[in-house]
C-alpha cells in the first residue's frame, strides 16, 4: 500500500514538473502570464482545485510580497505539499532563469541589429495580451455573484484612477466579505 502511494507521489510530482517546465517557456511577462493554462490545468484536467481554490490562491500570491511566481509555489504546495512546492518553484524558475541568461547574452552580442526592436515590438503586444487573458479568467472565476462582480470593477477603477495601494482595496473586500456582504 504504501509503495503504491509514493509511486503516485512521483506521479503527481513527474506530472508537475513537467507542467510547470512547458509554462516556464512560455510565461512571457511573467508567471501571471500564464495564469489561464495553470488554471485550466490544475482545475480542469486534473481536477486538483476548485475555481474558488484557485482564485483564493492567486490572491494570496499576489497580496504577499515577492515575485508574482509564487502562485506556482503555492499551487504545488496544494497539489502535493512540500515536495510539490519545491517541484513546482524549480521547474517553473530553473527554464526561464537559463533561458534568460542566454537570450541575454545573445540580445547584449547583435546589441545593433535591426531584428531587435522589431523582437521587441513584437513581443509587447504578447505579453499584454497574456496579461489581459490571465485578468479575464480571474474576473470569470471569482465573480460568482454580482455584488463580487461589482468589487472586482470597484477595485480596478481604484487601481486605474489612482494612486491608492491595491492592498487597501483588498483590505476593503475582506471587511466586506467578513460583515456577510459579499455572501
Amino acid at each position: 500500500m504504501e509503495v503504491q502511494a509514493v509511486k503516485a507521489a512521483g506521479d503527481i510530482l513527474g506530472v508537475l514538473a513537467a507542467r510547470f517546465f512547458g509554462l516556464s517557456l512560455m510565461a512571457f511577462g511573467g508567471a501571471n502570464a500564464v495564469i489561464p493554462e495553470l488554471h485550466r490545468d490544475v482545475v480542469d484536467v486534473h481536477h486538483w482545485m476548485s475555481d474558488r481554490e484557485f482564485a483564493a490562491l492567486f490572491a494570496i500570491a499576489q497580496a504577499a510580497p515577492g515575485p508574482n511566481v509564487m502562485i506556482v509555489t503555492l499551487v504545488g504546495w496544494k497539489v502535493a505539499g512540500l515536495a510539490g512546492a519545491l517541484v513546482a518553484t524549480i521547474a517553473m524558475c530553473a527554464p526561464a532563469c537559463v533561458l534568460a541568461v542566454l537570450a541575454a547574452k545573445i540580445w547584449d552580442r547583435y546589441r545593433q541589429a535591426p531584428f531587435r526592436a522589431a523582437l521587441a515590438a513584437g513581443l509587447a503586444p504578447v505579453t499584454v495580451g497574456l496579461i489581459g487573458a490571465s485578468a479575464y479568467l480571474l474576473i470569470r472565476t471569482a465573480d460568482a455573484n454580482v455584488r463580487l462582480a461589482l468589487v472586482t470593477l470597484g477595485a480596478a477603477g481604484v487601481a486605474f484612477f489612482t494612486k491608492l495601494n491595491p492592498l487597501w482595496c483588498l483590505a476593503a473586500a475582506a471587511a466586506l466579505g467578513f460583515v456577510g456582504v459579499l455572501r
